[in-house]
């Protein structure tokens, strides 16, 4: 892969890790209802589960989604209604509960990498650096590459919508406005179920 593709794959893996979607609102809202530590494990969640979607999808698994619909279909079914699950979730927490009050929690690390899988935005972004960036000539190494890329620039801006959600907690600690805040993220979160009706 020359320098100027490299670099063009960098700004595609940081615009579309960047950007809001369902995995960065969820970041925002457990950031700033549980801190940077506690959301730790959904940060690594979320790359580790999208660098092993990308892998699957440049090794062969998108290919054989388009080439059976059904399969397609289902996954996005799941996929949305898991989605919405998520969003009442958020959209529902009130403030968070000290320790041993309650069941409270961010999302683990299998949960959030097991969400990429379901994911509209992740499937989206995935399909096309897999079709842009990898090549027919080397085509496992150049897989390789393009999702060990993807992960090295997801870590920190995946990371840095925790960091945000945490920077916030000073200003919800107003239980009224942590409940309109997490109201709003489980709307928006809802909300990013848009592109995959339309």
């Amino acid at each position: 892969m020359s320098y100027d593709a490299l670099a063009a794959m960098a700004v595609y893996a940081f615009v579309t890790s960047i950007t809001p979607g369902p995995s960065n609102v969820m970041l925002l809202a457990s950031g700033a209802n549980f801190g940077f530590a506690r959301t730790l494990p959904q940060v690594l969640g979320i790359t580790l589960g999208f660098t092993a979607l990308l892998l699957a999808v440049g090794l062969g698994l998108g290919a054989a989604l388009a080439a059976f619909p059904p399969l397609h279909l289902g996954l996005k079914a799941a996929g949305g209604a898991y989605l919405l699950y998520l969003a009442w979730r958020i959209g529902t927490a009130r403030a968070p509960l000290r320790a041993g009050e309650g069941a409270a929690r961010p999302l683990t690390f299998l949960e959030s990498a097991a969400f990429q899988w379901i994911n509209p935005k992740a499937w989206i972004v995935a399909a096309t650096a897999m079709a842009v960036y990898t090549s027919p000539e080397a085509p496992f190494r150049s897989v390789l590459l393009t999702a060990a890329a993807f992960a090295l620039v997801n870590l920190p801006s995946v990371s840095a919508w925790a960091g945000l959600g945490m920077a916030l907690q000073g200003f919800l600690a107003d239980p009224s406005r942590l409940r309109r805040f997490n109201a709003a993220m489980g709307l928006l979160l809802a909300a990013t179920l848009w592109p995959m009706l339309a």
